[in-house]
């Protein structure tokens, strides 16, 4: 552990001694009450967010309000990310540099000197220090304002899906989607409330939501926004489902290495100790005090007049990376099989590749949540990027294979990074034709 300590603190300095480059030879031309400023600034700057990063991770902070966390993480975060965009034209440079010596050596020393004469590696390293503050501004200033501004810019994303055997009397039945609302994150109420009035303003005929309501543990859904989220209601009624965060399996539970009893209301979930089922049971029992009805590997039936569909909902399950598998299709699919149309809740896109289109040709419309979009990315009419696309080949909007459908929410919440930049937080309404 010592070990460890010491080489990430002998990191940090040599990578902010890096950084710290940039704000030297761009300050060199300054006066010196203006230099000293500075530079000064910029490692009382850095020192104050390190200390308060791990007096916070040390529990310091534990009585703190939600609002100075989530400002304190953002802060952080944009300084760390901009500080690495500030290093990398730096380390390229250097990189040049080491090139331009092997390569003098079989140069002449006439050659090398008129170069150096000329100026160009004096104006080259201005030149790239001014790449390198501009990339760590925009990126500082850009993180930033996705923390203040586009944590809680919502944005409506309407749909129209085409289903095969779809009821007529089911044509036009709106849907609302909610997912990923991490309500452990949250630290503007009232904006949290514009958010779930925006979906109720489209007068949903039923509500789904997909997943992770909380980032770990069940009480970061207070009181507050129990109410909050207990406005969300369709005359169709409210579906939910669990995602990977809403089973504790991130926190480290203090009997983490106790065994269940043997009446465990979880035995699929053998690894969990006592007090992560119940903090699971807790979190089920808050489903419930919202009014949403929350499918474990089950399903229930939707009914206009004579005609029915089916609603299936499993437990999360993760085709990529080390999430939990704890959905049991099969088992929530049993006794569909009759209904013209399935529409399945499951949280995580990559089940739908793995499992859906390969082996249940006839569930005609998945939702799902998870990415979020990465927070971060370009949505436009020209483009539409994000970093995980390179992990999920369906990370936000509506997919179709054959008559196979699926809709990625781009998640209500966030995580990790407290904000959002290019990809907004999502109320979703599918409508289906």
């Amino acid at each position: 552990m010592l070990i460890r300590i010491v080489f990430t603190v002998t990191f940090i300095i040599l990578f902010d001694l890096y950084a710290f480059q940039t704000v030297r030879t761009l300050t060199s031309d300054f006066r010196l009450p203006v230099q000293k400023m500075i530079r000064i600034g910029f490692w009382v700057f850095s020192l104050v967010l390190y200390t308060l990063a791990l007096m916070a991770m040390g529990g310091y902070f534990v009585n703190a309000s939600r609002t100075f966390l989530v400002m304190l993480t953002g802060l952080f975060f944009a300084m760390f990310m901009a500080k690495i965009l500030m290093v990398i034209p730096l380390l390229l440079e250097d990189v040049y540099r080491i090139l331009h010596k092997i390569v003098s050596f079989f140069l002449s020393a006439k050659d090398v000197d008129k170069d150096e004469a000329k100026g160009f590696l004096v104006s080259r390293k201005r030149f790239i220090s001014m790449i390198s503050a501009g990339l760590g501004g925009l990126t500082f200033a850009g993180l930033g304002y996705g923390v203040v501004r586009g944590a809680h810019n919502y944005k409506l994303h309407r749909v129209r899906v085409s289903l095969k055997n779809l009821p007529e009397s089911f044509r036009g039945l709106k849907i609302g989607q909610l997912s990923d609302i991490h309500s452990g994150s949250f630290w503007d109420k009232n904006a949290v409330i514009k958010g779930v009035e925006k979906l109720m303003k489209e007068k949903p005929d039923v509500i789904f939501f997909t997943g992770d309501l909380v980032n770990s543990v069940a009480e970061e859904m207070t009181e507050d926004y129990i109410r909050i989220f207990s406005q969300l209601k369709a005359p169709m009624g409210v579906y939910s489902i669990l995602g990977n965060h809403d089973y504790g399996d991130y926190h480290q539970w203090p009997d983490r290495h106790q065994a269940q009893s043997f009446n465990t209301p979880f035995p699929s979930k053998a690894h969990m100790s006592p007090m992560q089922v119940a903090n699971l049971e807790k979190l089920i029992q808050v489903h419930k005090t919202m009014g949403w009805d929350l499918l474990m590997n089950e399903n229930r039936t939707l009914q206009i007049g004579e005609d029915k569909i089916a609603v299936i909902g499993v437990e999360n399950f993760g085709a990529k990376g080390r999430f939990a598998k704890y959905g049991v299709l099969s088992k929530a699919y049993a006794g569909t099989e009759e209904l013209p149309v399935k529409i399945l809740l499951s949280h995580d896109p990559s089940h739908w590749d793995y499992q859906v289109i390969k082996n249940y040709k006839d569930i005609g419309l998945t939702l799902s949540g998870h990415t979020h979009g990465a927070q971060f990315g370009i949505e436009s009419a020209l483009i539409k990027w994000s970093p995980i696309k390179y992990m999920y080949k369906q990370w936000a909007g509506i997919y179709k294979t054959g008559e196979q459908y699926l809709y990625v929410n781009r998640g209500f919440g966030y995580l990790g990074y407290p904000g959002r930049l290019g990809i907004r937080p999502e109320v979703a309404v599918i409508t289906l034709a």
